[in-house]
């Protein structure tokens, strides 16, 4: 009883930003993202009759406290749907900085979902892995596609609404995104708790949630048109609006370090050259740039120059989940 599946991480374009249910992640919004090749996670899950409890390997590093917890955790989930009370070995590679930013969840849970559910017999519909992936990390629902993907909210207390699907293939469009890497460290503000501070105590957080039906509705316009300057805008405006709920917090935080608005200012400067380059963020300190492939070489080497921009990752777009 033995699977191993990859899966890669994802960059939301429409921001998920708030649960309405932290218990089961049901989030306060619908949220769209583009998978990316560029980072992933391997995981191997093997149930065994031996064990008396979960063995977690991450990085080849055996994981303790949170990481083990929240692992072991979901394989419960995954014990229930099978009916089956079997303790596992789970050995995770990542090839995505850890906590900085960079949605390594998404492509954790997202492969620890797809390789534990086969690996213990079960036969999951992508719908039914999406929703089944939710429960370990939000965005990594969005993870088990390729290319662009949409996690609809629902409206369902039991949260069986509440999966994503998909939006275009990762052939559709050529898209790049190169990941601006500035700091490689762990967050002070975990994404968990920023979401739970935002939603509780900001003033703008309702503003935010009435913008996004019209964010959604035009990016998907400019993704079937493929429309760059269109996705873009709202891209960068939408991670504008997200980012501002957290200045409104009580006690007021944000993600961003210096050379992430030195980066943003970089981006502006060459869109005012002519450049069509936009940015977004997510919850860390590093920006991921979206660009087309005519203009890859010049925007590599420009946002390289910048002080305190330790590495540029270039990503096309990624496929969903692949078993090994």
């Amino acid at each position: 009883m033995k699977a191993t599946a990859k899966a890669h991480t994802n960059i939301a374009l429409i921001k998920y930003w708030g649960k309405r249910n932290e218990a089961i992640i049901l989030p306060t919004n619908n949220s769209l993202s583009l998978t990316l090749d560029g980072y992933y996670t391997t995981t191997t899950v093997e149930f065994d009759e031996s064990l008396s409890q979960d063995q977690f390997i991450l990085d080849e590093q055996i994981a303790s406290g949170e990481q083990y917890n929240r692992v072991t955790a979901f394989l419960d989930i995954i014990r229930q749907m099978a009916g089956k009370q079997l303790f596992a070995n789970v050995t995770s590679v990542n090839e995505v900085p850890t906590a900085a930013g960079f949605a390594s969840s998404a492509s954790g849970f997202a492969a620890l979902a797809a390789a534990g559910s086969k690996a213990i017999g079960l036969h999951l519909s992508e719908k039914e892995l999406s929703r089944l992936t939710r429960r370990g990390s939000g965005s990594a629902c969005r993870s088990i596609y390729g290319g662009f993907a949409e996690w609809e909210m629902g409206m369902r207390e039991d949260g069986e609404d509440s999966y994503a699907v998909p939006i275009a293939p990762a052939n559709y469009w050529d898209i790049r995104v190169a990941a601006v890497v500035l700091s490689a460290t762990k967050k002070s503000v975990s994404s968990r708790t920023g979401m739970r501070r935002t939603v509780e105590t900001s003033p703008f957080f309702q503003g935010w949630l009435d913008s996004i039906s019209y964010d959604l509705a035009e990016i998907k316009q400019g993704i079937k048109a493929r429309d760059f300057q269109k996705v873009g805008e709202i891209a960068e405006a939408n991670c504008m609006k997200m980012h501002a709920t957290t200045l409104g917090a009580k006690p007021p935080f944000t993600y961003w370090h210096d050379t992430t608005l030195v980066v943003m200012q970089k981006v502006w400067e060459m869109r005012s050259q002519g450049i069509p380059v936009y940015f977004t963020i997510d919850a860390g300190p590093n920006v991921k740039v979206l660009y087309l492939p005519e203009h890859e070489a010049y925007i590599e080497q420009t946002l390289g120059e910048l002080q305190g921009v330790t590495d540029i990752r270039l990503s096309k777009p990624g496929q969903g989940i692949t078993y090994i």
